[in-house]
């Protein structure tokens, strides 16, 4: 996201007080999606026009709550925040289930909300299993398409690790993003952090699993995997964030926009031990993110395997960075039958349990 967002911005909110809704989206929108910002109104692009038609439509947009904002006041509470990811979930293929390993769509209600839920529980075996590990996924994904993109559910299996992978839905989120910018989203008592640590810590006491409990994700998902770890320290021993933004990065839209871009010098390192990946060539969450989630020097070790190369970074604290040379805004290791994955290694979720099974070794 390379193009002039701030000037988008600015553009969308003169439509708004214009009465023209409908064109204030289509300028958000086609920003989003790569269409520059030069021009007037970026001319006839196809983009701004099916965005139009979509929001004569009357569909939800990311521009919810514009219209009243004057001045050079912050944006309001925005329903969603698609920059996050660009291409729909890709449906028709369901991830497999390992032999002996069980599969369930379930419900979580508490007093802060709920969400559904794929429940993946790996085959029986002795001395019971290794761990609890939340799953966020990125924008527009669902559970099942999380659980196929990052073959999650197979390297749990050999690792013996339960995964819980909640479902933000569409009436929280326009593109199914986790809020991980909004302020009522960022704290221990509400929103949707007290909804995700309520979940885990049930699941941790159904399988006894206490002290062995860890969040993961992808985007919107490893931003709020970086939430939790500062407001549920106490629950998740360690996080494991993929192409995300680190705790503090946003408060409102416009911020998050810009810590897209790299300007995260409000967000904080990871408050639990983490192990971060990310692409050289993300296009859509800025690599200096994950600096910003482990800043600081460590010991690095350099890999090649069939062209690809990455880095891995590990600092006094036990936290890993690991940097993927030309890889972009997809989980590396992937099955690209799921939305946003890359086939091509490292195998990051095979990496992330090994890394949350050291926190717990004695």
């Amino acid at each position: 996201m390379t193009h002039d967002l701030a000037t988008a911005l600015r553009r969308a909110l003169s439509k708004t007080r214009a009465s023209d809704p409908a064109g204030a989206t289509a300028l958000i929108q086609a920003a989003l999606s790569g269409v520059p910002a030069s021009g007037t109104e970026c001319g006839p692009c196809a983009a701004v026009e099916r965005a139009k038609a979509k929001a004569r439509s009357g569909s939800r947009t990311i521009l919810s709550g514009l219209s009243g904002l004057s001045g050079s006041a912050q944006m309001p509470k925005m329903t969603g925040l698609s920059g996050l990811t660009q291409r729909g979930t890709r449906r028709g293929r369901a991830a497999p289930v390992p032999e002996g390993a069980q599969v369930e769509m379930r419900r979580h209600d508490g007093s802060a909300g709920g969400r559904d839920y794929r429940l993946f529980v790996p085959s029986p075996r002795e001395g019971g299993f290794a761990g609890l590990v939340l799953m966020l996924h990125g924008c527009t994904q669902s559970p099942e398409d999380f659980a196929l993109g990052t073959k999650m559910d197979q390297a749990a299996e050999e690792a013996g690790f339960v995964v819980a992978y909640p479902a933000q839905t569409g009436a929280s989120n326009a593109q199914s993003c986790w809020n991980w910018f909004r302020p009522e989203d960022q704290g221990r008592a509400r929103g949707e952090p007290a909804i995700l640590g309520a979940l885990a810590q049930d699941l941790a006491a159904e399988f006894s699993l206490e002290g062995r409990v860890f969040a993961a994700g992808l985007s919107a998902g490893g931003a709020m995997a970086a939430v939790l770890a500062e407001t549920h320290g106490d629950v998740f021993a360690a996080v494991g964030i993929h192409s995300g933004l680190p705790a503090g990065a946003a408060r409102d839209l416009p911020s998050a926009l810009a810590a897209m871009q790299g300007q995260v010098g409000g967000g904080r390192p990871a408050a639990r031990p983490a192990i971060v990946f990310h692409g050289t060539a993300d296009r859509t969450v800025s690599p200096a993110n994950a600096a910003a989630l482990v800043p600081g020097d460590g010991v690095v070790t350099e890999h090649e395997r069939e062209g690809r190369r990455w880095t891995r970074m590990t600092t006094a604290g036990g936290s890993e960075l690991w940097i993927v040379e030309g890889a972009g805004h997809a989980w590396f290791g992937g099955d690209a039958g799921g939305s946003h994955a890359d086939p091509a290694g490292p195998d990051a979720s095979g990496e992330m349990l090994r890394f949350f099974a050291e926190q717990t070794a004695t």
